[in-house]
This record gives structure tokens, C-alpha cells and sequence, in this order.
């Protein structure tokens, strides 16, 4: 476990990294710090930690391939890319259709080759295609081929889900807090009838509640790693996914019209949430998901030891 001294100094390592790098950059970054080593030997510390930072920075890495890499069991080496579930689903991103398998999904930047449910491929197979939609910054490419059957051995894809999901649960709940950071310092600076924003107790409510939101989802996320299990771990997705959109709906109202201009940083915040929230499973899709489950079984989620 890192812990005490190592932990802040692999925090401010990582939060150095993250203010100061994006994309290839970063990863270089990771790289010179040992966070793959990191991954192994102390998972929750190196997933939380970097998937937060780059939340509030706002910044973009290969981290989440090496994260479902390291989920399945499978060495990520070289210029390769995992390939993700379709935006909406958490479900395994090729299929068997006849004599082919057909593959269906996302990775988190282009690169020489491709990793489908554990095999490595090289990409000129795949059909690919920039998605420049609202966060056209993240760099997503769509992915979508067929591949022959070649009857080789299945990837425990629940667990790429598990820590995918707690992933970019950890990333929402940095965005979260760095919208909370912006809307916070524009009510101390922002005058109206000679005094902030800050003192009006309709700012102070919004403020509450962006709060509530957040250490509501990061004490999700917190159960989901003490007692890892696949609802735990969508719990916790969809509770960062809907706590981010009250953060920044909330946000937007506090920075008000400052907030709608390319000017603030809070559009950069709103693209990257909605389109977290999106992978592995909206907030609304696995809460449906969940609440189905719970009919289906009859049998509550066990409570977690205090």
C-alpha cells in the first residue's frame, strides 16, 4: 500500500504531471513516474488518485487502456489502444454474429494497433472514424470491423467493466470538484448590490448542493473499492455520472453568463462530463440497470462494514 509520505509525494507527482501535460505528453509523464507500477502494486491509490487529477485538470492520457489492460490480465505494450464499449453501454465491445466476430466501439485515441477483448490486432483492420462531437478535446475514435472466429479463449470482460467504471467515476468526481472550485471563486469575486454573490443565500444553496453532490459520489466510490463487486462498482458510475450534471447545472447558474462564453473554463468541464458520463454506462442507463436487478432479486445490495 502507498501510503503517509509516498502518498502526497506520488499526489503532487501526479498533480504536477496532470497541470502540466496532456495526450502523448502525459503519458510520457506517467511513464517517467512509474505509475504502471504503481497500478500493480497499490491499484486504488494509483487509479483514484490519477483519474481525479486529470478531472480537474481536464487533461487527457492512455491511462484508461492501461487500466482495462491491467483488469484483464493482458500486458498493454507498444503503441496499442483497448477498445471500449460503444458510447451508452458497458457490454463487451465485439460479439459473435455467425462466423464473425463483429467489433462495435471506442478507443481513447488512435494508434498502431488495437486490443479486443485481450488480443492485439493491428488497427488497419478496423474501419475508424474521429468523433468530433461535444467533447471533440477527448480525442475518442469509433472503431467498427469484422474479425474471422478463431475459437480463442474469452477475457473476463465484468472485470474491464469494474474498473473502468470506478475510473471514470473517480475522473467525474474531479471534474465535479474543479466546476465547484470555479463557481465558488466567481461568487467571492463577482459584486452585485455592493457585496458578492457569495452572501446571497440563493449562491449559498447551489453551492451546498454542488458539495452534497460530490462527497455523496465520492463516498460511493469509497464502498465500491471496500467491497468490490459489479453493482458496487455501477453504483458508484452512476452516482458520479448524476452528481457531475448537478454540479454543473448548478455551476452554470452561479457563474451564470460568464459561464456560456469560450471565455470561462466551465464549457470545457460540461463537454468532458457528458461524455463520461456516457461511457461505461450513463447515470441513467445503469441506474435502470440496478433498479431492475433489485426487482429481478428481491435482495438488497449488503450493507458495507463501518
Amino acid at each position: 500500500m502507498i501510503e503517509g509520505h509516498d502518498l502526497e509525494l506520488f499526489q503532487r507527482s501526479l498533480r504536477a504531471a496532470t497541470e502540466q501535460h496532456t495526450g502523448d505528453a502525459l503519458d510520457g509523464a506517467l511513464a517517467e513516474l512509474g505509475w504502471d507500477d504503481a497500478l500493480s502494486f497499490d491499484t486504488r491509490a494509483a487509479v483514484s488518485t490519477l483519474f481525479e487529477l486529470q478531472g480537474e485538470a481536464c487533461t487527457t492520457s492512455s491511462a484508461l487502456d492501461r487500466v482495462l489492460a491491467f483488469a484483464l490480465g493482458v500486458a498493454l505494450e507498444g503503441d496499442t489502444a483497448v477498445v471500449l464499449p460503444p458510447i451508452g453501454h458497458a457490454s463487451a465491445p465485439a460479439s459473435l454474429e455467425g462466423d464473425h466476430i463483429v467489433v462495435r466501439g471506442l478507443v481513447t485515441s488512435a494508434r498502431d494497433s488495437m486490443m479486443v477483448m485481450g488480443a492485439v490486432l493491428d488497427a488497419a483492420v478496423f474501419t475508424t472514424r474521429p468523433v468530433h462531437g461535444v467533447d471533440p478535446d477527448l480525442g475518442l475514435v469509433e472503431v467498427h470491423g469484422e474479425l474471422a472466429a478463431d475459437g480463442s479463449g474469452a477475457v473476463d470482460w465484468g472485470a474491464a467493466v469494474h474498473y473502468g467504471q470506478l475510473a471514470l467515476a473517480h475522473e467525474l468526481v474531479g471534474a465535479s470538484r474543479r466546476v465547484l472550485a470555479l463557481a465558488r471563486e466567481h461568487a467571492l469575486e463577482r459584486i452585485q448590490f455592493d457585496q458578492p454573490i457569495a452572501k446571497f443565500q440563493a449562491i449559498r444553496h447551489r453551492l451546498a448542493e454542488t458539495l452534497v453532490a460530490i462527497e455523496t459520489a465520492a463516498s460511493v466510490l469509497d464502498a465500491a473499492w471496500l467491497d468490490p463487486s459489479p453493482v458496487t462498482a455501477a453504483m458508484a458510475k452512476a452516482t458520479a455520472g448524476r452528481s457531475a450534471r448537478t454540479v454543473i447545472k448548478h455551476g452554470q447558474q452561479v457563474l451564470a453568463g460568464i459561464g456560456f462564453t469560450t471565455e470561462h473554463d466551465l464549457h470545457r468541464y460540461v463537454r468532458r462530463v457528458v461524455v463520461l458520463d456516457q461511457l461505461f454506462g450513463s447515470s441513467a442507463v445503469l441506474t435502470k440497470q440496478l433498479g431492475q436487478e433489485l426487482l429481478a432479486t428481491r435482495q438488497l445490495p449488503r450493507l458495507l462494514p463501518l
